[in-house]
């Protein structure tokens, strides 16, 4: 992870190659959100990015997987919108990994819908 310590903050290291993985494929707008303090939270952690084309969705979140299998030895529980490849969501159960085009993710907003999280915005994206 080119960004090992965000402000400081460390995180688990299956986040860590989630964006490992992001960054192999030069995914955009990487940000985590912290979920661990709040309640009724889905998860721990939101690790959301950005590809320019359904090409670039698809190959991030396939880089995602690999990275994920090859340092973690896990596959994700559930995986979604391969087929259209606008918004892929690949569920690691404490993790959630969301693979957006940009304007899919302005209209989904997760950013907004979860404002109470903690969220780092990693500095060195492509």
């Amino acid at each position: 992870m080119t960004n090992k310590k965000v402000a400081q903050q460390e995180f688990p290291s299956l986040v860590e190659s989630i964006v490992d993985g992001m960054e192999n494929i030069k995914a955009s707008n990487i940000t985590i959100l912290n979920l661990t303090e709040l309640e009724n939270s889905v998860c721990d952690y939101f690790v959301i990015c950005e590809g320019n084309s359904n090409t670039q969705v698809r190959s991030i979140s396939n880089s995602v997987e690999d990275e994920v299998q090859k340092t973690q030895n896990e596959k994700p529980w559930h995986v979604e919108g391969l087929d259209s490849s606008e918004w892929v969501l690949m569920d690691y159960v404490n993790t959630v990994v969301h693979v957006f085009q940009s304007e899919t993710r302005k209209f989904y907003d997760l950013e907004g819908l979860w404002g109470d999280a903690r969220v780092t915005v990693l500095e060195n994206n492509f």
